[in-house]
């Protein structure tokens, strides 16, 4: 057995490299390098689960980090998210202003509720969290640094996400020097954008996450397996790549399995390429199909195993004969399904499935 050093497929882990995501980092970090208040500076990233959403906004915190900002590490959307984002912002732009009393603008730093650094006096801290990021946001930028904000698991209806973007756009009209990414499943993400409170979002640049191209996953296995000494045929290989369907989550499971039964020095047998698909298929189903399933509604459910009756993509006629159901009431279920992410369109008046295996796991355990 080969001793695996590279893949990491704890579900949400972060490898120890990214693959073929490399032009959507650059154009995160060119929208960070713009002017205050572009519109770049403000991006929401969609992804189903397994796309890399997390592993992304990590490699951001590193990278803006690097440029100078003081960058709010990713937060999951949960209850004292407020608190959490001030202060990771106090902690990582500490290095940035580490004397007390000194002028910005006119006014001293204890004046703008800070002791020492940038945390905050006795009196600040019973302020609200718009009045405490507005002066972190201040200082910073004010001695030529920028702040970053990263949420994960965006949550639809939070009445946190509610008022960060709302203090957000507050900052943006002062021409400070902020910006800030969301990411989220489709579902929540476009729930949030339809929120009548929180307009400024659609105003802000979209980057939905795509499968990962097959080239780039070959490759990637060839430096990998030949780093790890695991000998693998070209065509097995190939076939490694094509099995994870793009997706980064299946890269590191089929990658991993693929490392754990490779024999020392051996070529890697058929029987042993095929048990890591599977179990790497299983674990798959288990985080993300079955999770991906328990979070819709039963006519969601419904909707998806009609549609798994069929090898391809299904027409909507079809799917709405199955469920019994008028092709108008199907298409409500389409939309929602859409949104969320699980299924896409696939010409006129057929969808397929955007989560692989998730047809097969839907004919074999909700059948």
């Amino acid at each position: 057995m080969t001793h695996d050093t590279i893949f990491s497929p704890a579900f949400g882990n972060r490898p120890s490299y990214l693959v073929g995501r490399e032009r959507i980092i650059q154009q995160f970090i060119d929208g960070f390098q713009t002017e205050p208040g572009n519109r770049d500076r403000a991006v929401v990233m969609l992804g189903q689960r397994g796309s890399g959403k997390t592993v992304l906004l990590w490699e951001l915190a590193d990278r803006a980090s690097s440029l100078g900002f003081a960058v709010a590490t990713p937060t999951v959307t949960a209850e004292g998210m407020l608190e959490r984002i001030i202060e990771k912002i106090q902690e990582s732009g500490a290095q940035y202003v580490k004397t007390p009393a000194t002028h910005v603008s006119g006014a001293s730093i204890g004046a703008m509720g800070f002791t020492v650094g940038l945390e905050f006096t006795h009196e600040a801290q019973g302020k609200s969290f718009a009045y405490k990021l507005t002066q972190l946001a201040r200082a910073l930028t004010d001695r030529g640094h920028g702040l970053l904000i990263l949420i994960d698991e965006l949550q639809a209806n939070s009445p946190d996400i509610r008022q960060i973007v709302t203090v957000y756009q507050e900052l943006v009209g002062e021409r400070l020097n902020v910006a800030m990414v969301l990411a989220g499943l489709p579902g929540a993400v476009s729930a949030t954008l339809n929120d009548k409170v929180l307009t400024f979002l659609n105003r802000a640049r979209k980057v939905n996450l795509p499968p990962l191209a097959f080239s780039d996953v070959d490759a990637f296995y060839e430096r990998a397996f030949r780093q790890l000494g695991v000998a693998i045929t070209p065509e097995a290989r190939r076939r490694a790549a094509e099995e994870t369907q793009g997706s980064p989550y299946l890269l590191q499971l089929i990658g991993h399995n693929i490392a754990l039964r490779a024999p020392n020095g051996e070529e890697l047998t058929e029987e042993s390429l095929q048990s890591a698909f599977t179990a790497a298929r299983l674990d798959f189903e288990n985080d993300v199909c079955g999770t991906t399933l328990a979070a819709l509604s039963e006519k969601d459910v419904e909707f998806l195993g009609a549609m798994a009756l069929d090898e391809g993509p299904s027409a909507i006629a079809d799917v709405a004969d199955r469920m019994g159901v008028t092709k108008d009431y199907a298409q409500k279920y389409r939309r929602r399904l859409i949104d969320a992410g699980v299924i896409e369109a696939a010409g006129r008046g057929r969808v397929s499935f955007a989560v692989p295996h998730l047809a097969d796991y839907l004919r074999r355990d909700w059948a």
